[in-house]
Formats: structure tokens, C-alpha cells, sequence
């Protein structure tokens, strides 16, 4: 599918949500179903999505730092289309940093998110973009109590000691009526997400570019063997330019594979 035959999907998902599914117009398209899940999830449960890009060798920077085209152009499309269906969007201090991105939904038709930073100790003070003043909440988990503008949500550690566990941050958040997440970076923010068994959904956007050396996209905790390893269940969505999203549910996991541990 092109994203010019998408465009003209995207606006029914964006008004009716879930049920734009059952539209003639909108079942046959193949992509759709990399948003389901999003448009489905509802209630007081939270719904954790985690967002990667990465090259073909799973790295998401170069040993500078460079990552901004990585992925292509359907690739990006695509991580803004899910930030119009969440209700807040997450990063670590170590990506506000890096990227200053202003977390918005400037490429698709939709609301932006609530933009949420996750930086016990106010390193990223300086990166202003996400702060925008355009009706979107700011959310910040710090202990730096100072520093931050007055448009800013500050969430302090329960024991003061800057420790923010994943499972703590997505209670808070639910606390304030947001219960559809995605945790766009960085890698280890989505790492101690996975690690800890907090995200239902990773989305893996692999470009076909071979870097060789840099920032790998996750560092999860050692195992042994490989019988330890995540098998999600997957579906793969080729999008325009070469890229390719690999949709994981974290939640349904395949059967082990008979490869022996070591």
C-alpha cells in the first residue's frame, strides 16, 4: 500500500477509532492492522507500545550519535500515526537530550499527546521543542525540583532517591487519565520497559542500511541460553522506501524452539 492510498484511510481511523475497522474501505488495507491493537484498547487498562528505528545490523546511531535518517520518510509517518492514537508519548532524558524532538503529530491528521520526559535529575532542562505552548500537557518525573517552566508536571520519586521503575511511571500516568502509552526512547528506556515485563507492543522499524558500529537498539538483561529468549508473536508490514515494521506482541509469545542453550 503507497502512503498516498493510506492518506485516504487514515482520516476514517483518526474520526470513528475502532470502529473504522469494520469500514469496507479501511478492512482491506493490510497496514490497518499494525494499529488495531491502539484503536481497540480501551478502559482503565493502560496499553504500553514501545517504538524502535534501527538498521538492518539493529543499530540506531552511529558512534557520533547521527540517527536522524536512519529510517525513511513511511517510517516516520508511521511513528506519528501512533502518536495520534495515544494519549501519551514517553522519553528518557538521554533522547531530549540527543534529539530536542518536539514529540508532535505534525506529519498526520490528529491530536498531539501528552508529552512526558522521564529525568530524575533534570539533565535535560535545556531541550525547549517538546515544551511547546499548543494545549498539550508536559509531564516531567524528576526529582530536580528547580528549572523546569510552570506549564511543566513534575513527579517526584516516592523515596526521593531518582527511581523511576516503569511499572511506578505507567500508575502515575494512569492516575491522570492516560492510559495509552508509547515509549518512543530511548533504548534503554524501552529496554528496562521489556525488562521488566511493563510493554505489551514493541514496534520495530528496521531500514535497509548496514551501519557496522554505534548504539545498538536494546540492551535487555544477559540470559544464559536461548531458551530465555522473547519469541513474541510478529507480523511484518513492508512500507514505501525499503523499510519494514515488525509488529511484536509482548503478551503472546510463540512456542520456545528446539535449538539447544548453548
Amino acid at each position: 500500500m503507497t502512503r498516498h492510498a493510506f492518506k485516504h484511510i487514515w482520516p476514517l481511523l483518526v474520526e470513528h477509532g475502532a470502529e473504522a475497522l469494520a469500514m469496507p474501505t479501511v478492512a482491506r488495507h493490510a497496514l490497518v492492522a499494525a494499529y488495531q491493537p491502539l484503536l481497540e484498547a480501551s478502559g482503565s487498562r493502560t496499553f504500553v507500545l514501545g517504538q524502535l528505528g534501527q538498521s538492518l545490523d539493529g543499530r540506531i546511531a552511529t558512534p557520533t550519535g547521527c540517527s536522524r535518517d536512519i529510517n525513511g520518510a513511511a517510517a516516520l509517518d508511521h511513528l506519528h500515526r501512533l502518536r495520534a492514537l495515544v494519549d501519551a508519548v514517553v522519553v528518557g532524558a538521554g533522547t531530549m537530550i540527543a534529539d530536542n524532538p518536539r514529540l508532535s503529530t505534525r506529519r498526520v491528521l490528529g491530536r498531539s499527546p501528552a508529552r512526558v520526559l522521564i529525568d530524575p535529575r533534570g539533565r535535560a532542562r535545556g531541550a525547549t521543542r517538546w515544551l511547546a505552548a499548543d494545549g498539550c500537557r508536559h509531564i516531567v518525573f524528576s526529582d530536580a525540583g528547580d528549572g523546569w517552566p510552570a506549564s511543566v508536571e513534575r513527579i517526584g520519586s516516592a523515596a526521593g532517591d531518582g527511581v523511576f521503575s516503569p511499572a511506578d511511571i505507567v500508575a502515575v500516568l494512569a492516575r491522570r487519565g492516560l492510559h495509552k502509552l508509547l515509549i518512543e526512547g530511548g533504548a534503554d528506556t524501552i529496554s528496562r520497559f521489556i525488562d521488566t515485563g511493563t510493554m505489551d507492543r514493541l514496534h520495530i522499524l528496521l531500514a535497509p542500511v548496514i551501519i557496522g558500529s554505534g548504539r545498538t537498539g536494546l540492551n535487555l538483561k544477559p540470559i544464559d541460553g536461548l531458551e530465555a529468549a522473547l519469541r513474541p508473536a510478529m507480523r511484518q508490514f513492508a512500507l514505501e522506501g525499503g523499510d519494514v515494521l515488525f509488529d511484536c506482541d509482548l503478551r503472546d509469545s510463540v512456542s520456545e524452539s528446539s535449538t539447544p542453550s548453548c
